[in-house]
């Protein structure tokens, strides 16, 4: 089954209704830069969630420690690198035990063997938009792409997705597709997501209409 994360959450409230809406995943954003920034000291966002809750951290080119102090500062279940940190950084904070999502921004010539290096010093990747952005662009790589990547290295699936995209992403089949990320074409403002149409990708990118 497809998981979901649910990513640029800035709002309390927000969080807690995607949270019941189904989401696996909530991303919370920590670069200063991004419009979905969750600010300097984000307390009253994490304080009503439920332990179950599984908050992944966003940031980009931060220092390895800070990232790790963050990381315990909030019990977060995994961090995002999102920018252009090596496998020396990646492997620093995931020797402190904490899970390592590392993001690739796909475009046209893009080399997927660049990936080698990382398999051992991350859990995960994130194949996203390659722009001059870090996320939330709300813009689509050519999913094909996606077809050159042959690393048994689970990835999460990021970009541009759509409300109505549940059923081709479920009709990718690729062996190593883990979690489908949703974020800008899923809000009303910068942050704050429908719920209604996240809940709605979220049954349908699982198919829980045809479960028994």
């Amino acid at each position: 089954m497809i998981r979901v994360k649910v990513c640029g959450l800035n709002d309390p409230v927000n969080t807690r209704e995607v949270l019941r809406a189904g989401a696996d995943f909530l991303g919370f954003i920590f670069y200063p830069g991004s419009r979905r920034y969750v600010g300097d000291n984000p307390v009253d966002l994490f304080r009503d969630l439920p332990l179950h809750a599984r908050k992944i951290g966003v940031f980009v080119d931060e220092d390895p420690g800070k990232v790790i102090e963050v990381t315990g500062k909030f019990s977060l279940y995994a961090v995002q690198l999102h920018g252009h940190e090596t496998p020396v950084q990646c492997r620093a904070v995931r020797q402190q035990g904490i899970r390592v999502i590392k993001a690739f921004g796909i475009g046209g010539n893009f080399e997927f063997s660049l990936l080698a290096g990382y398999v051992d010093v991350c859990d995960y990747f994130l194949f996203d938009s390659q722009t001059r952005l870090h996320g939330g662009s709300g813009l689509r790589f050519p999913w094909q792409e996606l077809g050159k990547y042959s690393l048994d290295k689970p990835f999460f699936l990021s970009g541009g997705i759509e409300p109505g995209d549940a059923g081709t992403i479920r009709g990718l089949s690729h062996k190593s597709l883990f979690a489908a990320d949703i974020n800008s074409r899923f809000e009303t403002e910068p942050g704050i997501k429908d719920t209604r149409i996240v809940k709605d990708f979220i049954s349908d990118i699982k198919n829980r209409a045809y479960e028994f």
